[in-house]
């Protein structure tokens, strides 16, 4: 933890001994208390960068002298600089954690967060396919390569799934039960759960398995499921690469993303009689809320159709 925290934050006039051992201790209770994901801790890392490169103007030497004013002058500086009102919220969010784990810690008496509100950045309705646009993503090529069938066994398990990008290009062999047709993943916050995927996808699995994967490894040993030829998983940038390259030869113009076939799994179970609770179970939500975005995309749905055919839409 410590070289994430050292690769994290250069040196600056506001880093005394004492701020660095705050700032390790809050990143370590991040990872081994909270069991945030990397990425996350990283993010909140960067974010309390910003907010100390800020301060080095006026440099308190300690917590206790950090005001709500220079807070709000923060914040005023991110809007001149344009920073996204999304980005602002999470900042608030890595600011308002560290400051309230200072507190706990008897390091600081007064929260000069307690009374800033959070921007309201409102909630995007997620984008996803259409059935029909499913089903030509999904549609096998006539001319096969072992990279085609590991690619389309991929995209087939997650739209059966709802995996996250991390979570499809880190699943190992053993995460993958073909026989029961269930995953075993761990996901965020190394909290496991079991997802079922359809026979469909299995036998694309099982064809990658028998036609694909040998030939990419060429005798290497690997523990992951769907593994590049040097044996190690592919970044999650260059499956995003990939799922353009399908669509893109399917017909499809449509920008499409990884996190779409996530979005498509959960809206189309949904509109087909799932169950919220299930579906957060599967995505892997910790707040039920999260999911029930879901049910909104459907209801615009509804309400389209309803437009387009009644007739006195």
């Amino acid at each position: 933890m410590g070289r994430l925290f050292f690769s994290l934050f250069s040196p600056t006039p506001l880093q005394t001994t004492e701020y660095i051992e705050y700032l390790q201790l809050f990143l370590q209770h991040l990872t081994i208390q909270r069991r945030l994901a990397k990425n996350t801790v990283a993010s909140y890392g960067s974010d309390l960068h910003s907010f100390f490169r800020f301060l080095a103007r006026t440099t308190p030497s300690v917590p206790e002298d950090i005001s709500k004013e220079q807070v709000q002058q923060f914040f005023q500086d991110c809007h001149r600089r344009q920073i996204s009102t999304r980005s602002n919220a999470r900042r608030l969010a890595a600011l308002r954690a560290f400051f309230l784990f200072l507190q706990d810690r008897g390091a600081l008496t007064v929260n000069p967060l307690a009374e800033i509100d959070a921007p309201k950045i409102g909630r995007s309705l997620p984008k996803g396919l259409s059935i029909a646009e499913v089903d030509t993503l999904l549609r096998l090529p006539e001319q096969t390569s072992p990279m085609t069938l590991r690619n389309h066994a991929m995209l087939h398990l997650l739209y059966a799934s709802g995996l996250r990008v991390s979570e499809l290009v880190n699943l190992p062999v053993n995460g993958c039960n073909l026989s029961s047709g269930h995953l075993r993943i761990l996901g965020k916050g190394n909290k496991e759960r079991v997802i079922p995927f359809s026979a469909l996808a299995g036998e694309m699995v099982q064809a990658y398995i028998d036609r694909g994967r040998p030939l990419i490894l060429k005798g290497k040993p690997s523990p992951l499921l769907f593994c590049s030829n040097r044996g190690t998983s592919m970044t999650r940038n260059r499956f995003w690469q990939i799922i353009r390259e399908v669509a893109l030869a399917a017909g499809i113009s449509k920008e499409i993303s990884p996190h779409m076939l996530r979005h498509s799994f959960a809206t189309h179970l949904l509109a087909g009689g799932a169950d919220l609770r299930s579906v957060q179970m599967m995505l892997g939500h910790t707040d039920i809320s999260t999911t029930q975005i879901y049910t909104h995309v459907d209801t615009d749905r509804l309400k389209s159709i309803h437009q387009r055919f009644h007739p006195r839409g």
